[in-house]
């Protein structure tokens, strides 16, 4: 049953281009893939990535000259990459940043049907493919989810305890809610984004368009309410689904963001401490290990001895002369009470010795005398 209602849901969810707008060929002197009909770029890759579920979904990866940032980018649910390649360029050379983009299962050229689960086993395969092809680190990654895509950037939001940020634009709260104005989350809903925005411990920025008759704005307002870490919304005045790109202060304030989360503590100096916030079922087995805890206190004083390597060495030698006149003062004195307790000792041997002596020479005079007693006793 579960199976039959996320099918009907997929099918008011996902609107792929029919036909797709690009195909997929390869270059016959580099091997490369490219995206017809769009010439080829020097600072962009054109990917096919394998996904857990089977699947063969393609994506481009546009590079940016020095950019520390990468964004993820899961577009809208009538889109393509072809369709979204041009503002993939503008956005990555306006923004300083690298930017990667996929098509889901069933979208473009990538294989399967499109399906909830399936948008989640897409997204980590573009995910991995960065880690591992681009070397890119978690606390680098800025993901970014339009319309439907914030179900699968959401999704792979609350797993990654460094992530740098999350841009939600014109978000569902849900996919049933976007058709019902209903007020729990069912078992058969998909992309329950309503109940996993809680849990996403990295700054959310939240754009919106007030005038949105797909996904209403209450739907972007619910989510900014539900964040932990709420970045200043963008409510564009007059902005519909489809066309927030258009209105300056969209770029404007993006920039801003992705500029603040960048000159902000990165999320490698608060790895530790995100990491410990979000995985809160570890802790039912920390209570077993006691004695790290007692450990990490000792371990405290440490950070304080972080001074000139100078001061280091000289308290160092002091204290440890300090100790050393200590311990041979103690040693002197355990030394002459040993030996006290020798001379002692000996004496006493000696005494013991004597007085065995005089014992001895006794007993054997006394036992002459009984001798004679006794054969004369043997007689009778």
């Amino acid at each position: 049953m579960g199976g039959v209602t996320s099918s009907m849901a997929a099918k008011f969810a996902f609107f792929p281009p029919n036909p797709p707008s690009y195909k997929l060929i390869t270059d016959d002197a580099t091997g490369l893939f490219l995206m017809d009909p769009f010439p080829h770029r020097e600072n962009v890759d054109v990917l096919r990535l394998p996904t857990r579920r089977g699947n063969e979904i393609a994506a481009v990866y546009v590079r940016y000259p020095m950019a520390t940032t990468t964004v993820l980018y899961s577009h809208g649910n009538a889109a393509d990459i072809g369709q979204m390649y041009d503002l993939f360029i503008e956005l990555s050379i306006h923004l300083r940043v690298n930017l990667m983009g996929y098509d889901y299962s069933g979208y473009g050229q990538s294989s399967g049907k499109p399906s909830e689960h399936n948008t989640y086993a897409d997204i980590e395969a573009a995910y991995k493919c960065l880690e591992e092809n681009y070397g890119t680190k978690q606390e680098d990654i800025i993901l970014y989810g339009q319309s439907v895509g914030s179900g699968p950037t959401l999704d792979l939001a609350i797993r990654l305890p460094q992530l740098r940020a999350v841009v939600l634009h014109s978000p569902i709260l849900s996919g049933l809610r976007v058709m019902y104005p209903v007020k729990r989350t069912y078992w058969f809903d998909i992309y329950k984004n309503i109940d996993k925005i809680p849990l996403v411990r990295c700054p959310v920025l939240v754009i919106h368009g007030t005038a949105d008759e797909v996904v209403d704005c209450s739907h972007g307002r619910q989510l900014w309410e539900l964040c932990q870490e709420k970045y200043e919304p963008l409510w564009l005045k007059g902005g519909n689904h489809c066309d927030l790109e258009l209105f300056p202060e969209y770029l404007r304030h993006l920039k801003k963001f992705i500029t603040s989360v960048e000159k902000s503590p990165s999320r490698r100096s608060s790895s530790r401490r995100s990491t410990d916030r979000i995985e809160r079922p570890r802790r039912s087995t920390d209570c077993f290990e006691a004695p790290r805890k007692s450990t990490d206190r000792r371990e405290r004083p440490r950070k304080s001895t972080d001074r000139p390597e100078k001061l280091r060495l000289h308290e160092y030698k002091f204290n440890n002369m300090d100790k050393l006149e200590k311990f041979r003062t103690s040693f002197d004195q355990m030394e002459k009470s040993r030996r006290s307790v020798d001379y002692h000792e000996k004496s006493r041997k000696s005494i013991d010795q004597q007085l065995e002596r005089a014992r001895k020479s006794v007993d054997w005079r006394g036992g002459k005398k009984m001798g004679k007693e006794d054969c004369l006793g043997q007689n009778f």
